[in-house]
């Protein structure tokens, strides 16, 4: 049996990383390769297996922990993909508050599960709201030092590094970023690239495709910091029906959702790591989402629909106490529903921190030395 190419990209929160994989798949998709995606998440109702099964694609989820913490569900779940459609490729998604993820993913599939799997270099995407700040060493990070050691310990096993979202940047600032990557990590590859508009994404198609000994940087890593910076986040998975006697725009309607919640969140002083939601009606979707408090809402798929009913999924990761940000997160849509004639119908909300990581595997030693 041929081995599947299994490709994980990681990143922190809002760093790109489901617009990437989408990208990729469609790229893949292209050359005739069969794709099967994977997403992870600390809860069920993730926005990011709506919005790409929403757009074709063959998608499983690892839900209630990260992959490290349930290695044995994302083989499992790679191996339902891999008999409903013998993908060529496997994109896979983690968490994106986890790092560690080399010693705990990356070596467990290539010492454990070789003759099933032929993992690619191990790339991170950089998120420029938050990486400018915090690869300065400003005090005012955004983050505590614990959630920015998360950050920084996510960049640190990366065989490269992806500078995304350029299309949001000055020149200048995308410079200014090269330099703080390479002062931090001389020696690590990396590219330039917009997964939105497309730019720059054919070299990291190139160094995704290149054979050799990846997937070496096994970090020394302290987890009591890295459980107490996840544990800084609120976690909050919501979904529910919105009605009304009109019809709305749906795009609207997720618009003015992300920015009301923003503009709370800013009063309160509770930094947004990422702010996501998507709508589905009939085979419309949309999807909203805020990668910083600094950012306005982002309209990231339009759906151009107007519809009186329409069923919403609302992920919130904020540096907020979890009880406070599912109250914030209620009274906001509800008042946005209210000023566009509509109603919002809850059908479940999961609000919580992240407990301690515990791998399931963890490799202390690279296993082609």
């Amino acid at each position: 049996m041929t081995a599947i190419r299994f490709i994980m990209l990681g990143g922190f929160l809002g760093a790109g990383k489901t617009t990437t994989i989408a990208r990729l798949a469609r790229t893949y998709q292209e050359q005739g390769l069969r794709v099967g995606i994977v997403t992870n998440d600390q809860a069920t109702d993730l926005v990011d297996t709506h919005a790409l099964r929403s757009q074709g694609f063959d998608v499983g989820e690892v839900a209630g922990s990260c992959f490290c913490c349930n290695f044995n569900e994302l083989t499992d779940v790679a191996a339902a993909l891999t008999a409903d459609q013998q993908p060529d490729v496997i994109l896979a998604e983690p968490v994106g508050s986890c790092t560690d993820l080399v010693a705990t993913v990356v070596q467990p599939l290539m010492q454990l599960h070789a003759d099933r799997f032929q993992v690619a270099p191990y790339g991170v995407l950089l998120k420029p709201s938050h990486g400018r700040k915090i690869l300065r060493g400003e005090l005012n990070a955004g983050f505590s030092p614990k959630a920015a050691y998360i950050f920084k310990k996510q960049l640190e096993e990366a065989d490269f590094i992806v500078l995304n979202r350029v299309d949001q940047l000055s020149v200048a600032e995308i410079d200014e970023l090269q330099k703080l990557v390479e002062q931090h990590h001389p020696g690590v590859p990396t590219i330039r690239m917009s997964a939105t508009t497309g730019a720059g994404f054919a070299g990291l198609v190139e160094l995704l495709d290149q054979q050799g000994n990846f997937g070496r940087r096994i970090l020394d890593i302290d987890y009591d910091i890295y459980a107490e910076g996840e544990a800084e986040l609120g976690w909050l998975n919501s979904n529910l029906r919105v009605t009304s006697p009109e019809k709305f725009s749906l795009d609207e309607l997720l618009v003015r959702m992300i920015d009301r919640l923003r503009d709370r969140l800013r009063s309160l002083n509770a930094e947004v790591a990422h702010l996501k939601a998507i709508g589905l009606w009939e085979g419309a979707h949309a999807v909203a989402n805020l990668v910083s408090n600094d950012l306005p809402a982002e309209l990231s798929l339009s759906s151009e629909c107007t519809t009186s009913k329409a069923d919403l999924v609302v992920n919130a990761r904020v540096a907020l106490d979890p009880d406070i940000l599912k109250t914030e997160v209620h009274q906001c849509v509800d008042s946005v529903c209210e000023e566009l004639g509509a109603s919002a119908d809850w059908h479940q909300t999961q609000s919580f921190r992240p407990g301690a990581p515990v791998p399931t595997h963890r490799f202390s030693s690279d296993a082609t030395k």
